[in-house]
């Protein structure tokens, strides 16, 4: 008899510890309100929104799949312990998906590549660059700012920011400026099958600089003064820069800003702390004045369609629509200061916005048209967030 009672015992138990493990397994739904498929989508998950102690072992899989989602871990301040948790799920149109939230192995953490890459690069003056599989920039820094003051050939004095027209998924910039710079074996001015830089900057705004409009006037600053690399990954760059106190027509204005880069994306993500202007205005370089001005109230954006070498190239401002006020395009004769111009509310000294490019030859976009339906279709998605639950 007592062997029964503690058969059944042992059973009972065996029965609610494994109740108690199913309880335990945790699943997340991702949910895409918008008739848009949606991927390429970056997703931001907290140890406090997993009630989790770590993110250090966090897997992520489909709940009909074995496989594991990539996923890149990010240390937003620096001190060691991980902060978010990345990755880019797939939902179809007015649908979710669910993901399980398991426990992993660092051996059992897929292998990928470092797509979206950012670094400081002291051997061509002091430019800070950044890509991803679709696009590349570049800014300049202090050093080459007092080049151009001091007289110095080699030198830019611009916060315009530079594009890099690039035409393969896989990462240039080491190997452009190694080629370039280091070895000088050739030059990412010429384009030898992966893309070059031509692309002029000068005192334009680029693609996406920013300037403070007072009456019919742009200002703007200097060079960026500081850097910090905050992470680089599978699915996201991002840093930090700094610039120096600059003047806009008796204003001073406080100026930082952290960009970012997600794998899948032309754009790159602007969020801008400022203090001394209610507005800002983000830009885009018209060049030889060739192309088309483009924007819609509806959808918060500006572009620019124009002729590019033997190409053709789309450059584009998005912003959230409560940032969003009207576009301008600005021409005047002074080199290289026509711009077409995104103006933007600055709310609790914060604004964010998004700037990049389409080339024709990258095989991406073919007409103005195609570039402005995933401009349209960028918008909605930024209007439309995807919904992120977590479910036991």
């Amino acid at each position: 008899m007592k062997t029964v009672q503690l058969f059944f015992s042992c059973l009972l138990l065996v029965i609610f510890a494994s109740c108690a493990q199913k309880n335990t397994r945790k699943f997340i739904t991702v949910k895409n309100s918008i008739d848009i498929p949606r991927s390429f989508e970056t997703i931001e998950l907290t140890k406090q929104f997993l009630k989790v102690d770590s993110l250090n072992n966090i897997g992520i899989k489909g709940v009909n799949s074995d496989k594991l989602a990539i996923t890149q871990l990010v240390d937003l301040d620096d001190d060691g312990i991980m902060d978010q948790l990345l990755f880019q799920p797939e939902v179809a149109p007015n649908s979710e998906a669910t993901y399980e939230i398991i426990t992993i192995s660092e051996n059992e953490k897929p292998a990928t590549n470092n797509w979206c890459y950012s670094r400081f690069v002291p051997e061509r003056t002091d430019d800070y660059t950044w890509e991803n599989d679709k696009v590349a920039f570049r800014v300049y820094g202090p050093t080459a700012q007092k080049m151009i003051e001091e007289n110095i050939p080699g030198g830019t004095l611009s916060s315009g920011v530079d594009a890099w027209l690039k035409k393969v998924s896989y990462p240039i910039i080491n190997k452009w400026y190694k080629k370039t710079v280091v070895d000088k074996t050739g030059s990412y001015h010429e384009d030898t099958g992966e893309g070059l830089d031509n692309f002029h900057v000068g005192a334009s705004r680029g693609v996406g600089g920013i300037a403070i409009k007072k009456d019919s006037s742009y200002y703007v600053s200097k060079n960026y003064t500081n850097w910090k690399t905050i992470t680089t990954g599978p699915i996201r760059t991002s840093f930090y820069l700094n610039y120096a106190d600059w003047d806009a027509d008796g204003t001073n204005i406080k100026d930082s800003k952290i960009i970012s880069l997600d794998y899948g994306s032309n754009l790159s993500k602007f969020e801008i702390t400022l203090e001394g202007s209610n507005t800002i205005s983000a830009g885009l370089a018209l060049h030889e004045k060739d192309g088309e001005v483009t924007g819609s109230k509806m959808h918060n954006w500006v572009s620019y369609w124009q002729p590019h070498a033997n190409s053709k190239l789309g450059t584009a401002i998005v912003a959230p629509k409560k940032y969003f006020i009207d576009f301008e395009t600005y021409n005047t004769e002074k080199t290289d200061l026509s711009n077409a111009f995104s103006h933007l509310n600055v709310i609790d000294n914060k604004v964010i916005y998004y700037a990049g490019f389409g080339w024709e030859e990258s095989g991406q976009f073919s007409t103005k048209d195609e570039w402005e339906k995933y401009l349209n279709q960028f918008s909605e998605k930024i209007e439309h967030p995807l919904i992120v639950s977590l479910k036991n």
